[in-house]
């Protein structure tokens, strides 16, 4: 027989050829379930049968010390009823302590017939004169009377000669109110125990009544957790809310969730970015946090559709709203800022296409023109259409530049005239226009400037006799623009909804939706304290002015940064079209 050393690790088990070693044993665990719904199913049976327990206890407790001060008081009631018969003060007075005496006698017809276990009547010398057991008769008694004795009435569970019970001690008094003794009842012990114990199965059923309601009771809101957390166990909810953290802070798209209430209650970072928002807004509705505007009314669902496009500061939101069961609602916002500004800038080189396209056009008729002439030897003619095609163009941009100084405006005014002949649109620019070279943001008033007359062309193309009118003037250091086109105008009632995200009349374009033009037209006037405003022009269509105070600098000052400040260059480049 082969025995490991002390302190020897145990050799591994052998393997047979062909056959895999012997696997362990597994160990069996105890533990609570896994699923929410047995766990709580189990701690609130547990909980009510605890209750019921304590409860029990807690009944049981007074209940027995109730039955002992009722059998102590019958005992007293006993010996006092005792004490008052004047034939047992007599007998002890005039007669010797027998078992066949008066004091027996009368002493045992009041046991009987009040079912005390004894009555035991005693002289001053605690000799008894009167016990159910006729041999102690003539003996002093076990237990110390002498608070009987000195008038007073005792009321005690002791024990005795004849075991434990609730015991009434009362002085004997003669005809004379003098003590000749003492008269001692008791009452079985065993009895009082008996009722208690006869109470317990009555008090047990309503316990277990009241623990299978507590069941039931339990079970039912076990079932209710249960539907409403789909069977998972506590690590699987505990996963999922790791999940939803990671997820929610990890996303780069806005997640708004709102209760039933239409108050926040959950921004994730991107949200807060998005809004510029912090953890203030939660417990507030978007009407507080945001303030009023479309995305405001996006957010607490009083514009509803998929997809809403919206502007916050001086970033383009899409927002998508969706109800939850519990009544509340999560909104989800995507950054569509350099989506909207890719958009404007394929716009603005299809615009620049469509002017080389048409300059083309008109350089080809030209051409082909001046070739006429020089072939059919009109060499004067020929020079003099020459001339007149470099004055006209020259003397355009010489009209512009000589109003506007801002290079970018006017390059601006250029390009939009040569698109506006080739649409069939004749584009003006006010002999009140007076803008000097000193534009703080020279790239927001572009912004500006390209949307209205982007919007002004759409509105007279196809129309006879079109024609937009471009007016722009400083006030001090105010900037007042104007646009006015001879289009169908803006009824009175939609003035002030074509300024609103996503409103448009036009068909969207294939980068993606309209109605931003018009919402940044005024965001960005209002940004530099100013206004935009639309009615309308004299003779029909419409007039958009926009104020801009402070675009100015003073004529002696340099603006800090050319062609505008760093922040408002960047806006503008996003916003521009």
């Amino acid at each position: 027989m082969h025995t490991t050393p002390a302190g020897a690790r145990p050799a591994a088990p052998r393997t047979v050829m062909g056959m895999s070693p012997t696997p362990p044993a597994r160990r069996l665990r105890l533990g609570l379930p896994r699923r929410m719904f047995s766990q709580l199913l189990l701690m609130q049976v547990a909980i009510a049968a605890g209750v019921a327990v304590l409860a029990t206890g807690l009944f049981l407790a007074p209940l027995s010390k109730q039955l002992d001060q009722e059998a102590m008081r019958r005992a007293l009631a006993i010996a006092e009823t005792a004490a008052q018969d004047p034939q047992i003060a007599e007998g002890v007075l005039t007669t010797p302590p027998t078992r066949n005496g008066p004091v027996q006698k009368e002493a045992e017809r009041i046991r009987r017939a009040t079912h005390a276990e004894y009555i035991v009547v005693l002289d001053r010398n605690w000799v008894r004169w009167s016990h159910p057991t006729a041999s102690e008769i003539g003996r002093r008694v076990s237990t110390d009377p002498t608070d009987a004795l000195a008038g007073q009435e005792v009321m005690e569970i002791d024990r005795g000669t004849l075991g434990r019970s609730a015991r009434g001690k009362v002085p004997l008094y003669d005809a004379d109110h003098r003590i000749v003794g003492a008269v001692s009842v008791g009452i079985a012990y065993d009895s009082v125990r008996a009722r208690l114990i006869s109470a317990i199965p009555g008090l047990f059923a309503y316990a277990g009544g009241a623990l299978a309601v507590g069941a039931l009771a339990a079970w039912l809101i076990s079932r209710r957790v249960q539907r409403q957390t789909r069977d998972l166990a506590f690590s699987d909810i505990s996963a999922l809310l790791a999940e939803r953290e990671a997820m929610l802070h990890g996303i780069r798209e806005g997640v708004v969730a709102l209760d039933r209430g239409g108050r926040i209650r959950l921004l994730n970072d991107e949200a807060r970015r998005l809004l510029g928002i912090g953890d203030e807004a939660v417990g507030r509705t978007p009407d507080e946090a945001l303030g009023a505007g479309r995305t405001t009314d996006v957010l607490a669902g009083r514009v509803t559709g998929t997809d809403l496009l919206t502007v916050r500061g001086h970033r383009v939101l899409v927002a998508n709203r969706m109800p939850t069961d519990d009544g509340g609602a999560v909104a989800t916002l995507r950054d569509r800022t350099e989506l909207e500004q890719l958009g404007r800038e394929l716009d603005s080189t299809r615009g620049l296409i469509d002017a080389l396209r048409a300059q083309d056009h008109e350089h080809a008729n030209r051409m082909h023109t001046l070739l006429g002439l020089l072939e059919l030897e009109m060499y004067d003619d020929a020079v003099e259409f020459v001339g007149e095609v470099v004055g006209d163009h020259r003397a355009t941009a010489e009209q512009v530049t000589e109003k506007i100084q801002d290079p970018l405006l006017a390059a601006l005014l250029v390009g939009k005239a040569t698109v506006a002949a080739e649409r069939g649109v004749a584009l003006w620019v006010s002999e009140h226009t007076r803008l000097p070279d000193r534009l703080i943001d020279p790239r927001g008033l572009v912004t500006v400037v390209g949307n209205l007359v982007d919007n002004a062309l759409d509105a007279v193309a196809g129309t006879p006799h079109a024609r937009v009118e471009v007016e722009l003037r400083a006030e001090g250091r105010t900037v007042v623009l104007r646009v006015r086109d001879t289009g169908p105008g803006i009824p009175e009632d939609q003035r002030e909804l074509i300024f609103t995200d996503g409103w448009s009349t036009k068909k969207p374009p294939a980068h993606g939706k309209r109605g931003i033009g018009l919402s940044l037209v005024r965001r960005l006037a209002e940004r530099q304290g100013g206004s935009a405003a639309v009615g309308a022009a004299a003779g029909g269509g419409a007039e958009f002015t926009v104020v801009l105070p402070e675009a100015l600098t003073e004529p002696e000052l340099e603006p800090a940064v050319p062609g505008g400040s760093v922040e408002t260059a960047a806006v503008a480049e996003e916003e521009a079209r």
